[in-house]
């Protein structure tokens, strides 16, 4: 049976994470040299190329399983050394998770702030849109991820957090140059809009949920308006207040300038729900446990429930 000393395994998803040969190297506290030794002893023990020598360099199909492995291999040590009561001296882990922006900027931060410090562990948080974060799961790039898929990744298991309300809000000038006499799907479409960047499919499916006047919604309605790319949560609202476009915000984050003026709600009684769910490996871990308890109690505070 083929056997990966944990050192090459810690060295691959160093350099992985870091990007290039040399910043590992430093990471890790040896000689680039080594670095390169190392995997290249891993990928004859694997057979396989596991690096591809892009900058930054990226895993081939084979050394994204070699990954998953590292990751897993540094996460049993992390939780045995805290179980002999290591501290600080045992292994620390980095737990790398994929979370969207807006729960990024509403709530999850909330959730890792209560993670004890005695975990000693450290966060390697990657942004995605919802719907494309699952990918990560099935790289091995990350532990854990906020994702809008509610099927689980093969080797994780899923389940429900709550769901995100958006409300579709403009600057009330804007409002009342583009949408003075009333909202319809053709004026949605027509109208400036804001994405945040362009996996932001929201805006698009808020349209297209508008049935057109006098009949359902064309399935084949084309894009008409100018879109404005801002790829910042809090960015992103700003230009939506500053009058650029309409958009949909996260409730949370809309409901006080709603409430005083600053925004208009274009659609009230028509939110644009998306439902989120928490993906993570299905290795045992203390550490893991913690983490996705903790995300559940803090999600419930901010998200609706069911």
């Amino acid at each position: 049976m083929t056997q990966f000393p944990s050192e090459q395994l810690l060295t691959f998803a160093t350099v992985l994470s870091e990007g290039t040969l040399d910043a590992a190297a430093r990471q890790l506290h040896i000689t680039p040299s080594a670095v390169s030794q190392r995997l290249k002893a891993l990928e004859q023990s694997a057979g396989r190329v596991l690096l591809q020598r892009s900058n930054p360099v990226q895993a081939t199909e084979a050394g994204e399983v070699v990954l998953r492995l590292a990751r897993q291999v540094a996460q049993l040590e992390a939780d045995a050394g805290a179980e002999l009561g290591l501290g600080t001296d045992g292994p620390q882990l980095a737990i790398p998770i994929v979370v969207n922006a807006d729960s990024l900027a509403v709530w999850f931060l909330q959730a890792l702030k209560r993670i004890p410090p005695a975990l000693n562990v450290t966060f390697d948080l990657h942004r995605d849109d919802e719907q494309h974060s699952a990918s990560f799961l099935r790289s091995g790039k990350v532990m854990a991820a906020v994702t809008a898929t509610p099927d689980p990744v093969q080797g994780c298991r899923v389940e429900p957090l709550g769901v995100m309300r958006y409300c579709a809000v403009a600057e009330p000038g804007f409002a009342a140059r583009w949408f003075g006499d009333g909202v319809d799907q053709e004026k949605l479409n027509t109208a400036p809009t804001v994405d945040f960047d362009r996996k932001d499919t929201y805006q698009w499916a808020f349209v297209q949920s508008w049935p057109a006047r006098g009949r359902k919604s064309r399935p084949t309605l084309e894009r008409k308006g100018p879109r404005h790319y801002v790829p910042a949560s809090h960015d992103f609202g700003d230009a939506i207040r500053l009058g650029l476009g309409w958009g949909l915000i996260p409730e949370i984050q809309c409901g006080a300038d709603i409430a005083d003026g600053r925004l208009v709600e274009l659609a009230p009684g028509r939110p644009h729900d998306v439902p989120l769910y928490w993906q993570r490996w299905k290795t045992a871990s203390n550490v893991l446990d913690l983490l996705t308890d903790t995300v559940r109690k803090t999600a419930s505070e901010f998200l609706r429930q069911p």
